[in-house]
C-alpha cells in the first residue's frame, strides 16, 4: 500500500498486498439451500462417470439425505435417461424447477430443456459454461443436503467454470483400469490442486467381472494398476465397481434406483466426512 492509497481498490489499477482477490463464486438461486457440493470428474470419456454420479446420489438418498444432481455434461447428458425422466422441466417467476425422481432426487439437465431429447447441443465453450452456471443460479433447488455435479471429461471450460463458480467441497475421480490411468489421474489431481479443492478419492469402474459359472473374479483390463496409482498420489480407493450387464440394462430402462449398491460404502463414507470448505 502506497502513502497515497485512498483505500478504494475499485478505482485502483495497482497490484498490492492490500487488494483482496475477487470471488468468482456465482450466487445460488434465492430458493436454493445447498449444504454440500461434490463434483464427479474423469480424465477421459467412457469410464462410467455419469453412472457413478447417479449411484452416489442414489446411495445418499437411500440413507435419508436430500440429494440432487446437476448434470453439467451439456453436450453429452445422460442423467435423466438413467432415472426415466423424459418430461421437460417447468419454471416459475423465481426460476427453473428441477425434475424429481420417484424417490425424491432433484435433477437438472439440458435434456430436460430441449424440444427433443435427441436434439444435439451445438454450442461453443463459453455458451456451454454459461448454461452450467445458470443451472446453479437460475434453478430453484430448495433444500439439498448433497448435490453431485456430473462434469464432462477433461479439464476444459465446464470443469473450470464449476470449480470457480460453485462452492465445491470435494472431488471424486472416476477412472477405468487402463495403461493411461496414471496420466489421467495426475491431470485431474493437478487441476484440483490448482483450484484448491480436496480430492476425496478414486472410484475404479469396470474393474472386474464375475464369472457366472464359478463366481471367480476376472480382470479383463489387468489387476492392481489403479491401486498403485492411488498409492502414488496418496489418494484412497473409494470403490472398485464390477462390469455389471444388469446395471447397464437398468440405466437404459430408467430404473437405476432399483440397483443395490454395496460397493459404494467407502465412497459414501468419504462424502459424509467431507467438510464444507471455506470459499473466498
Amino acid at each position: 500500500m502506497s502513502a497515497s492509497c485512498s483505500g478504494n481498490c475499485d478505482s485502483c489499477g495497482e497490484s498490492c498486498s492490500s487488494r483482496s482477490p475477487e470471488s468468482l463464486l456465482a450466487p445460488a438461486n434465492k430458493l436454493s439451500n445447498v449444504k454440500h457440493v461434490i463434483a464427479v470428474v474423469s480424465g477421459k470419456g467412457g469410464v462410467g462417470k455419469s453412472t457413478v454420479t447417479s449411484m452416489m446420489a442414489v446411495a445418499m438418498n437411500k440413507l435419508g439425505y436430500k440429494t440432487a444432481i446437476l448434470d453439467a455434461d451439456i453436450t453429452g447428458p445422460s442423467i435423466p435417461q438413467a432415472f426415466g425422466l423424459h418430461q421437460p422441466a417447468s419454471g416459475s417467476d423465481d426460476g427453473i424447477i428441477p425434475a424429481v425422481t420417484k424417490d425424491g432426487i432433484k435433477i437438472m439437465s439440458i435434456n430436460l430443456l430441449l424440444p427433443k431429447e435427441t436434439d444435439p447441443v451445438v454450442w461453443r465453450g463459453p455458451v456451454v459454461a454459461g448454461a452450467v452456471k445458470q443451472f446453479w443460479t437460475d434453478v430453484c433447488w430448495g433444500d439439498v443436503d448433497y448435490m453431485f455435479v456430473d462434469l464432462p471429461p477433461g479439464t476444459g471450460d465446464v470443469p473450470l467454470t464449476v470449480f470457480q463458480s460453485l462452492p465445491v467441497d470435494g472431488i471424486v475421480i472416476v477412472l477405468s483400469p487402463q495403461e493411461l490411468v496414471g496420466m489421467i489421474v495426475e491431470k485431474a489431481v493437478k487441476m484440483a490442486q490448482m483450484m484448491n479443492i480436496p480430492v476425496l478419492g478414486l472410484v475404479e469402474n469396470m474393474a472386474y467381472m464375475t464369472c457366472p459359472d464359478c463366481g471367480k473374479r476376472l480382470y479383463p483390463f489387468g489387476e492392481g494398476r489403479t491401486a498403485d496409482v492411488a498409492k502414488q498420489y496418496g489418494l484412497p480407493m473409494l470403490a472398485q465397481l464390477p462390469i455389471q450387464p444388469e446395471l447397464a440394462k437398468k440405466c437404459d430402462e430408467g430404473r437405476l434406483m432399483d440397483i443395490q449398491l454395496p460397493e459404494m460404502g467407502k465412497a459414501v463414507d468419504a462424502v459424509l466426512k467431507c467438510k464444507v470448505r471455506k470459499h473466498e
